[in-house]
C-alpha cells in the first residue's frame, strides 16, 4: 500500500511513503485495526491484491474508488463479515467494531425499541441502563415513537436506525458503507455532527463530496491506477484531490521518461546486438524489464469514464407542466396544500425537503402514476416523461447482455444501431461481463445499467429520484456534465448537495406539512429553514395560551442568511480579540512603542467589531420574538 502523509507542520508539507516496517511504541498504542497484505477475488475477477490498511485512534477515513473496485468487500473484511483469500486482519485486544451495511434491512416485527435493545444486549450494557440510553440516543436522532415497526420506515429513517443501532454499542471503530444513501439533507447534517465530534475512529465509504470534505481527516482511494492498488492521503477530500493530482503527474513524468528509454533500447535491439557477452545479455534483460515496466505503468494510468448522454425530443413548447392549487394527502398526512408551480423547457428543478415531505410523491404525480386529490396538474400535449425511480429493481436472473439489449444483440440510440458490446463498453463493462448475471454486479454497476436504459428514451421531462445512489465519484461527474448539457427540463431529488448546487437553477422546498416555497438556490433554502426554526420554537412555547401573540416580523432573505451566520461570526471575532489581547502581553511588543501603539489600535478595532456584532445579533433576535 502506498500511504502518503503530510508533515505536522502545515507550512512545510512533506510526502512520506509508509510501507511495511517496524511500528514505534507510540504508533503501536494508537493502532486499532491492521489489515496486512489482503487479497480478494470472486471467481476469475480479482478485486484487489496485497492491500494493507490500518486504522488508528481518532482516524476518520473516507474510502472511495471506482464502482467494482472492492470498497464494500474491503469494509466487510475489516468488519469480519468476510474472509480474505490471503493476508490477515488483526484488531487490538477488546476492540469493538460496529458495521453499517449499505442496505439497511430489519426483520418483520422488529420495532425501534427491540432493535436498539438487542444492540445494547450484544454490547453487554446492563439492562438497568437500557431505557435511559435508548431515550437519549433515539431522541437526539429524531425518533418519537419507539414502538413503530422498522420495516414501515422510509429508506432514510431505516438508515438512521441502523446507524443508531451501531452507535449505542459504543464502538472503537465504526464502519459505514454509503451511509448518506437515502438520508435526507437534515439527516446527513445530523450524521456529520456525530462523526465530527466522535470519540471513536471510523471508516466511511461515500460518494458525497461535501460529506467527505466536512468529515474526513484522511482519504483512501482503492484503484488499480496506483502501484499497490491504494492511495492514502492525510487531509479531507479537497486536499486528497491536490495530492492525487501531484502523484498522477509524477507517474505521468515517469511514463514519459520510460518511453524515451524504451525507444533507445528498442533501436539498440533492432541493430541486432550479439548476446554472447555478459554486458550485452545484461542490457537485453534490462531492456525487456523497461518494456515490461512501461506496459504495466501504461495499463494502470489508462483511465476510462462512462459515456452518459441524455437525449431530448424536438419539442418546441415552452410550458411543459402546470400545477394549480394542487392538493394531495397520503393517509392522514397532507403533503401538498394548494401547490402552484410551473415547469418550463430548460428548467432544472432541485426538489428538497425532509424525509416524508412528499418529494417522491410529487415525482409520481408528475409522471402520472398518482392522481391529485384536488386542483389541477396539466401536462403539455404528447409530453414525453422519463422517470428514474429511487427504489429501482432489476431482474437479477438476466444476463448483462439481456439487461442492456432485451430484444437482441443491438440497441438503437439517436437513430443509430449500436452493438450491445459497444454499448456496454460505453458504461465501462467488458465483453467478458456480458454473459454474467446481473446479480454479480456491484450496486454502482447496476446503477450504470439503469442509466444506460434511461438514455434510450428521449424525454421532454426527466424525473430523477436519487440518481447518485451507488455511483462512484468519477461517474457522478460525468452524469453532472450530461445533465448540464441536457436541453430538456428535469426535476432532481438528491441528497448530494454538491450535485444539487451544480445542477439546479431553481429549488422547490417542501416543508413536510403541505407548504412549498420556491428558491433561487440551495443556500437560500437553508437560510429559509434557519429563519423558521426560532419561529417554530416560539410557537411551541406559546401553544395553548388564550391570549394571541402579536404577529412576528419576517426576516428578509438577506437578514435570514445573516442570522444563520452571525453566531459563527461572533465566535470568530471573539477569538481574534483574544489573540490581539495576547499580543499586548508580549514583552517584545511592550518595549517597542510603535508596535505597542499598533497592537492597541488593533485590539480596540477587534473589540468594537465584537460589540457591533452583539448589537446586530440583538436586533435580529428582536425581529423574531
Amino acid at each position: 500500500m502506498l500511504r502518503i502523509k503530510l508533515a505536522s507542520n502545515p507550512c512545510c508539507p512533506i510526502l512520506r511513503c509508509a510501507g511495511d516496517g517496524i511500528l514505534s511504541k507510540y504508533q503501536a498504542t494508537l493502532l486499532i485495526l491492521n489489515a496486512k497484505d489482503i487479497s480478494k477475488a470472486f471467481g476469475a475477477t480479482s478485486l484487489f491484491r496485497d492491500i494493507s490498511f490500518t486504522v488508528d485512534e481518532g482516524d476518520r477515513i473516507g474510502l472511495i474508488g471506482p464502482n467494482g473496485s472492492g470498497k464494500s468487500t474491503l469494509l466487510k473484511i475489516l468488519a469480519g463479515e468476510l474472509e480474505p483469500d490471503s493476508g490477515e486482519v488483526a484488531a487490538r485486544k477488546l476492540t469493538r467494531l460496529s458495521y453499517v451495511a449499505q442496505d439497511s434491512e430489519f426483520a418483520e416485527g422488529d420495532t425501534v425499541r427491540t432493535v436498539i435493545q438487542s444492540a445494547l444486549q450484544r454490547a453487554g450494557v446492563p439492562e438497568t441502563e437500557w431505557e435511559a440510553r435508548l431515550r437519549e440516543t433515539l431522541g437526539r436522532a429524531g425518533f418519537a415513537d419507539f414502538e413503530t415497526e422498522a420495516v414501515t420506515f422510509s429508506g432514510g429513517w431505516r438508515k438512521r436506525l441502523a446507524i443508531i443501532e451501531a452507535l449505542v454499542q459504543k464502538p472503537d471503530v465504526l464502519l459505514l458503507d454509503e451511509p448518506t444513501n437515502h438520508l435526507d439533507l437534515a439527516g446527513i447534517e445530523w450524521l456529520e455532527s456525530i462523526l465530527e465530534s466522535a470519540p471513536f475512529a471510523c471508516v466511511v465509504i461515500s460518494h458525497d463530496r461535501y460529506f467527505l470534505e466536512n468529515v474526513t481527516t484522511q482519504m483512501a482511494e482503492l484503484n488499480r491506477a496506483y502501484p499497490d492498488g491504494l492511495l492514502r492521503v492525510s487531509g479531507n477530500y479537497s486536499e486528497f484531490l491536490e495530492m492525487k493530482q501531484e502523484f498522477l503527474a509524477a507517474q505521468s513524468r515517469r511514463q514519459d521518461a520510460l518511453e524515451n528509454r524504451v525507444r533507445i533500447e528498442k533501436e539498440w535491439l533492432r541493430r541486432g546486438p550479439k548476446a554472447r557477452t555478459t554486458k550485452s545479455k545484461a542490457r537485453i534483460d534490462r531492456a525487456n524489464e523497461l518494456i515490461g515496466e512501461l506496459t504495466e505503468l501504461g495499463g494502470r494510468l489508462q483511465t476510462r469514464s462512462a459515456a452518459i448522454d441524455f437525449t431530448a425530443t424536438d419539442r418546441q413548447t415552452k410550458r411543459l407542466v402546470s400545477l394549480e392549487d394542487l392538493d394531495y394527502s397520503a393517509g392522514n398526512k397532507r403533503l401538498f396544500d394548494k401547490l402552484n408551480f410551473v415547469i418550463t423547457a430548460g428548467m432544472r428543478v432541485g426538489l428538497v425537503g425532509p424525509n416524508g415531505s412528499g418529494k417522491t410523491t410529487l415525482l409520481r404525480l408528475l409522471s402520472g402514476e398518482l392522481q391529485e386529490d384536488a386542483g389541477s396538474l396539466q401536462r403539455a400535449n404528447m409530453l414525453k416523461v422519463v422517470y428514474f425511480e429511487q427504489n429501482r429493481q432489476m431482474d437479477e436472473t438476466l444476463t448483462l447482455r439481456r439487461a442492456l439489449a432485451p430484444e437482441g444483440d443491438s440497441i438503437i440510440y439517436q437513430d443509430r444501431v449500436i452493438h450491445v458490446a459497444s454499448w456496454a463498453s460505453r458504461f465501462l463493462f467488458t465483453g467478458e461481463q456480458l454473459n454474467q448475471p446481473v446479480s454479480r454486479l456491484s450496486g454502482g454497476e447496476r446503477a450504470r445499467v439503469l442509466i444506460a436504459k434511461l438514455m434510450l428514451q428521449p424525454a421532454d421531462l426527466l424525473l430523477l429520484d436519487e440518481p447518485t445512489n451507488d455511483l462512484d465519484i468519477a461517474t457522478l461527474e460525468i452524469l453532472e456534465e450530461s445533465l448540464l448539457e441536457y436541453p430538456g427540463a428535469l426535476v432532481l431529488v438528491t441528497h448530494d448537495r454538491y450535485m444539487l448546487d451544480r445542477i439546479s437553477n431553481v429549488v422547490l422546498g417542501l416543508d413536510g406539512v403541505g407548504g412549498a416555497e420556491r428558491f433561487a438556490d440551495y443556500l437560500q433554502w437553508e437560510s429559509w429553514l434557519a429563519s423558521r426554526k426560532p419561529q417554530k420554537e416560539l410557537a411551541a412555547k406559546t401553544a395553548g395560551k388564550s391570549v394571541s401573540a402579536p404577529s412576528k416580523k419576517k426576516l428578509s432573505y438577506l437578514e435570514a442568511r445573516e442570522w444563520s451566520e452571525i453566531e459563527q461570526r461572533i465566535a470568530e471575532a471573539e477569538e481574534s480579540l483574544a489573540r490581539k489581547k495576547a499580543a499586548l502581553e508580549d514583552p517584545t511588543v511592550a518595549i517597542d512603542s510603535i508596535r505597542l501603539q499598533a497592537a492597541l489600535a488593533q485590539t480596540e478595532e477587534a473589540s468594537a467589531l465584537v460589540d457591533s456584532l452583539y448589537a446586530r445579533w440583538a436586533e435580529l433576535e428582536a425581529k423574531q420574538v
